[in-house]
């Protein structure tokens, strides 16, 4: 497995890897993927934390981490993490996600912050946001909040 930056040629195929991703998924709004089309015009996007992971050449994965804010700090916000049914439980979302928070940490970041499955990504290190003192945005169960500091 590659896991590389995203380049503007991959967009049209991420598009389609997070719409597949997203299609099945249990907790999902059918918009997971023009969502990453709206952060990637923001403010908030960091090319450098837009990753694609490929098998065999093929583009297996698509993770994203964006800027947000807490208090006064810098976070990052990992949304959404995609990866493409025929690669699902072979570790293509655990890379991903370990290879963002490299790349994060080099570049300064000390927090990411993810709305998400409490079973999945406590895996990688995520814990409950309150425990590092990040309050839970109102009408967000506290379970699917987590943090991790990097």
């Amino acid at each position: 497995m590659l896991i590389r930056q995203e380049t503007v040629t991959d967009y049209e195929e991420v598009y389609e890897l997070i719409t597949e991703a997203f299609a099945t998924a249990e907790h999902a709004d059918g918009n997971e993927q023009d969502l990453v089309v709206a952060l990637r015009k923001g403010k908030a996007f960091i090319p450098e934390l837009s990753l694609v992971a490929e098998i065999d050449d093929k583009l297996a994965g698509h993770i994203l981490f964006t800027k947000a804010k807490v208090n006064e700090q810098e976070v990052l916000v990992l949304a959404p993490l995609s990866v493409k049914p025929q690669y699902q439980k072979q570790g293509v979302g655990t890379a991903l996600i370990v290879e963002g928070h490299k790349i994060a940490k080099r570049l300064g970041y000390q927090y990411s912050v993810v709305l998400g499955s409490e079973t999945y990504y406590p895996r990688v290190g995520y814990i409950p946001a309150q425990r590092l003192g990040i309050e839970v945005p109102e009408g967000i169960p506290s379970e699917n909040f987590m943090a991790i500091q990097l």
